[in-house]
């Protein structure tokens, strides 16, 4: 009977430790991030990796990282290397690593994925994004205040939905106080070059914009606009430090309290294959502190709208909304689904530019 208790209890040690082979340490679940560009940026892969870091600091994990890891081929080289390596959730967090992740997923069936800002899902596979426009909107009433030319430039990455959506919002919080302005776009095809961005906002400079926005990985646009002597509004994290007397404030990310949650769904076997958009209600998404140039009632305003986003009182694309030959895309009292917006491919009324 002893000997047999002794086998029994031997066998279960081998089930507790077989799962875990791979792991640093026994009780660990390695999580792994995937990212589109260096961790120095000051921008995008900037705001991932800190909410890494909040991950790191959970009982029983790890973390590691990849940086500048290249959109295509590469992607499902990486990604299938960290499921090779024993990580048991691996994070990939650009666009373009939407079917790569996809691919492994398939072929490791053990290993759980997210994926940020695409729209498959696998049984092993969740995707997953912000409700960045909510910020983006409030951004554009601080620059739509602060515009003397009304004339207002929009450095942008790639003309995809997510990209579009963003400039659109901005421009409606823009013309939510000041109705005469316009937003002019420059499309740099590219995610992050911070030489490539400064000289697109030195095009929109140009042609009369004193305030410089921007959906880019690098604070180049906030520089140019500084020493143009013009304002600036930044993106993924606070860049006030890169050009302080140009700095109004930036929508920014927090990925801190999504990534510990994902995290903890996974230890406690909860976690589901899913797609889940959270925005400025559950604090993913906010703007950054103030310029000391933004006056009070400026401040007053955004806060007031702040408030009404967070209660459901404003929901920023809610109709009448017109694209930009005037045509109503979503009609008086109509508010879009999220697929609708998630497959945004037009621009409003107000923006100066092309969808291509």
């Amino acid at each position: 009977m002893k000997k047999t208790i002794f086998w029994l209890l031997a066998a279960a040690a081998l089930m507790v430790v077989g799962p875990l082979a791979g792991n640093s340490r026994a009780d660990d679940l390695k999580v792994g991030f995937i990212y589109v560009g260096p961790v120095g940026d000051a921008g995008w892969s900037y705001a991932h990796d800190l909410g890494r870091q909040e991950v790191e600091k959970m009982d029983g994990v790890t973390t590691s990282y990849v940086e500048s890891v290249p959109e295509g081929p590469d992607a499902e080289r990486v990604i299938a290397n960290m499921a090779r390596k024993g990580f048991g959730l691996i994070f990939t967090t650009s666009f373009g690593y939407m079917d790569p992740t996809l691919k492994v997923a398939q072929q490791n069936p053990d290993v759980i994925f997210e994926h940020c800002s695409g729209f498959k899902l696998a049984k092993n596979m969740g995707n997953y994004f912000g409700r960045m426009y909510q910020a983006r909107y409030l951004s554009g009433i601080v620059a739509g205040s602060m515009t003397k030319s009304n004339i207002l430039g929009y450095v942008a990455a790639f003309p995809i939905p997510e990209v579009i959506r963003g400039i659109n919002a901005f421009t409606l919080g823009v013309q939510s106080v000041n109705p005469d302005a316009q937003v002019r776009v420059v499309w740099t095809k590219t995610w992050y070059d911070p030489a490539t961005e400064k000289e697109a906002a030195k095009s929109l400079l140009d042609v009369g914009a004193d305030v410089i926005t921007q959906h880019q990985d690098s604070p180049g646009p906030q520089e140019a606009a500084e020493e143009a002597g013009a304002y600036s509004v930044g993106y993924n994290s606070d860049m006030s430090k890169f050009a302080p007397k140009a700095h109004l404030t930036a929508p920014i990310w927090n990925w801190g309290p999504f990534y510990t949650k994902i995290v903890k769904e996974v230890q406690d076997g909860t976690w589901k294959s899913e797609s889940l958009w959270p925005g400025m209600k559950e604090g993913v998404v906010g703007l950054s502190p103030f310029g000391p140039m933004v006056p009070a009632d400026v401040k007053a305003t955004v806060e007031e709208a702040k408030e009404n986003i967070i209660s459901g009182d404003l929901v920023v694309f809610a109709g009448p909304v017109k694209d930009q030959d005037g045509n109503v895309k979503i009609a008086e009292g109509e508010v879009p689904a999220d697929k609708d917006l998630l497959g945004m491919t037009w621009f409003v009324e107000g923006v100066v530019g092309s969808t291509e």
